[in-house]
C-alpha cells in the first residue's frame, strides 16, 4: 500500500489524467463533431489538470527530500524544474493555457485549442515508464493512444447531455451514430497500441501473470473490456433504437454512459497507480 506521499502522488496523477484528457478530448470531439456549448466543460477539465500538474510537481519535490517541506522547498523544486519532470510541467501548463485561450478567440481559436491539447497530452511522454525506455516509437504510440482515450472521454458528457433531454434525442442519436463510426477505427488502434506498450514495459508474456505490474495491468485490461462491452451495447442497441424513434432507449443510453464514466475513472485510477506506485519488472 502507498504511504501518505504515495497516496497524494496517486491522487494528483489521477486528477492530471482526468483533467488533461478530459479537456483535450472535449476540444477534439467539439472540433470533429461540431458540438456546441462545450467551452465550460473544457475549461473545468483544464483547470483540474493545471492544478493537478502543479500539485504533482510539488509532491515530487517532497518525495525526493523525504519530507513534507519538500512541497515548497524552492531549492529542490528549482533543481526539479530542470529535469524531465519540469519539462512535463511546462508542456502541460503551456498546452492547457493555450487550450483555454483558444476558447476566447472565435473560429481560429478552435484550432489554437486543438494545438494546445496536443501540447498538453505530449507532456505525458516526458515522464513515466514509457519515457524511461527512451524509445521514440513507443512515445509516439503513447501519444496516439492517449489521444484516442481523450477522444472517448470527450464525447461522453455532450452525448449524455443530449440523451437526457427529450428535445435533443435526435441529436443524441446522430452524435452516437457518428461516434460509433469513428470508434470502429479508433478502438482497435487503442487496443493494439495498449498491448504493444504493455508488452514492451513488461518484457515477456509470462511477466503479465507473475509480476505486480502485470497483475495490475490485467485488472486494467478487465475494466477496458467492460468499457468496450458498454460501448458495443450503445452502438448495437441504444443508439439504433433512439435513431429509429424509440424514446425509451434514451434512458438506457444515459445509464450506459454513466457506467462508462465509472469504468473510465477506474481505468485512470489504475493507470495512475501503475505510474506512481508500481515499479517495472527488472
Amino acid at each position: 500500500m502507498p504511504d501518505g506521499l504515495g497516496l497524494a502522488a496517486l491522487l494528483a496523477s489521477f486528477a492530471l489524467y482526468l483533467g488533461v484528457l478530459g479537456a483535450s478530448g472535449t476540444v477534439l470531439a467539439t472540433r470533429v463533431f461540431r458540438l456546441q456549448n462545450t467551452r465550460n466543460i473544457a475549461l473545468w477539465f483544464a483547470a483540474l489538470g493545471g492544478l493537478a500538474a502543479l500539485l504533482g510537481f510539488s509532491i515530487k519535490g517532497a518525495e525526493l527530500t523525504g519530507s513534507v517541506s519538500g512541497l515548497y522547498d524552492t531549492e529542490m523544486l528549482g533543481l526539479l524544474w530542470g529535469t524531465p519532470v519540469g519539462t512535463a510541467l511546462r508542456l502541460c501548463l503551456f498546452g492547457l493555457s493555450t487550450l483555454i485561450i483558444g476558447h476566447f478567440l472565435g473560429h481560429v481559436g478552435a484550432w489554437i485549442s486543438l494545438v494546445g491539447s496536443l501540447i498538453a497530452i505530449s507532456s505525458f511522454t516526458q515522464i513515466g515508464h514509457i519515457a524511461g525506455l527512451e524509445n521514440l516509437l513507443l512515445q509516439l504510440a503513447l501519444l496516439v493512444h492517449l489521444f484516442a482515450v481523450a477522444f472517448w472521454i470527450g464525447i461522453l458528457i455532450p452525448l449524455k447531455r443530449a440523451a437526457s433531454n427529450p428535445k435533443n434525442y435526435e441529436d443524441a442519436a446522430t452524435l452516437g451514430h457518428r461516434f460509433g463510426k469513428v470508434a470502429t477505427f479508433t478502438v482497435p488502434l487503442l487496443i493494439v497500441l495498449g498491448v504493444m506498450m504493455g508488452y514492451q514495459l513488461i518484457g515477456s508474456w509470462s511477466g503479465v501473470f507473475t509480476t505486480s505490474y502485470g497483475q495490475v495491468l490485467l485488472i486494467k485490461i478487465a475494466f477496458v473490456a467492460l468499457l468496450l462491452g458498454l460501448a458495443a451495447l450503445n452502438k448495437r442497441r441504444y443508439v439504433p433504437q433512439l435513431k429509429a424513434g424509440d424514446p425509451s432507449s434514451a434512458q438506457g443510453l444515459v445509464r450506459s454512459i454513466s457506467l462508462e464514466w465509472l469504468v473510465i475513472v477506474s481505468v485512470l485510477a489504475l493507470t495512475a497507480f501503475l505510474t506512481t506506485n508500481v515499479t517495472l519488472p527488472a
